[in-house]
């Protein structure tokens, strides 16, 4: 199982960091203990600085698959739900200025959070038309829809397909809605799908 994350898939988070609109999809990976899942804390780690919360849509592979067409892609999501990718943003400008990977900034242990609820992909499921919001301590700190993805799930796995294949458990983080920001000690962070809470998380 490996971890797929989608950068810069929203416009106005792109526009929000300052970086420029891609013309395909962008991808990076998080290991496996990079996930964190239902009920355990988010433990803030000192050498890394400002954390961020980008709370996405987050879907799960169920099979092998490599160089999918577009319009097969859907077949392989087997459930969806939403995550946090946490971001150690001091790092990542850090790194970026230097032209260096982003993997310290991404990738640390417990960056990948999954929700407490894992919803199955059905034939009448349209991932494009999802209302995702976060509340940080019950305030809404990021609110979005998947219909503004620069590009769609089906787009981003026949893409992440023709260069890398698809095993059974990958996950697919999908990219953020901007309102992404610092997180701190005492949190409690929760995302909601169509108004449903599908994910929980507190901060330690």
């Amino acid at each position: 199982m490996k971890i797929i994350c989608i950068g810069r898939n929203y416009r106005d988070h792109a526009k929000e960091l300052g970086n420029a609109i891609p013309d395909e999809p962008v991808f990076f990976l998080k290991p496996t203990t990079a996930c964190l899942y239902p009920g355990q804390l988010i433990r803030l780690k000192p050498q890394l600085g400002e954390i961020h919360h980008e709370l996405e849509l987050v879907v799960m592979v169920d099979s092998y698959a490599s160089n999918v067409p577009k319009a097969m892609a859907l077949g392989l999501i087997a459930s969806f739900t939403l995550g946090l990718d946490l971001t150690a943003r001091d790092v990542q400008n850090e790194l970026k200025a230097k032209g260096l990977p982003w993997e310290k900034a991404k990738a640390f242990d417990g960056s990948a959070v999954l929700g407490e609820v894992e919803l199955p992909m059905t034939a009448g499921t349209n991932l494009q038309g999802f209302d995702i919001q976060l509340k940080r301590n019950g305030a809404v700190v990021q609110h979005g829809n998947t219909s503004e993805m620069l590009f769609s799930v089906a787009d981003i796995i026949s893409h992440v397909s023709h260069y890398i294949t698809l095993e059974p458990g990958d996950l697919i983080f999908t990219g953020t809605p901007a309102g992404v920001g610092p997180i701190t000690h005492g949190d409690l962070l929760e995302g909601f799908l169509n108004g449903n809470c599908v994910l929980r998380a507190n901060v330690e």
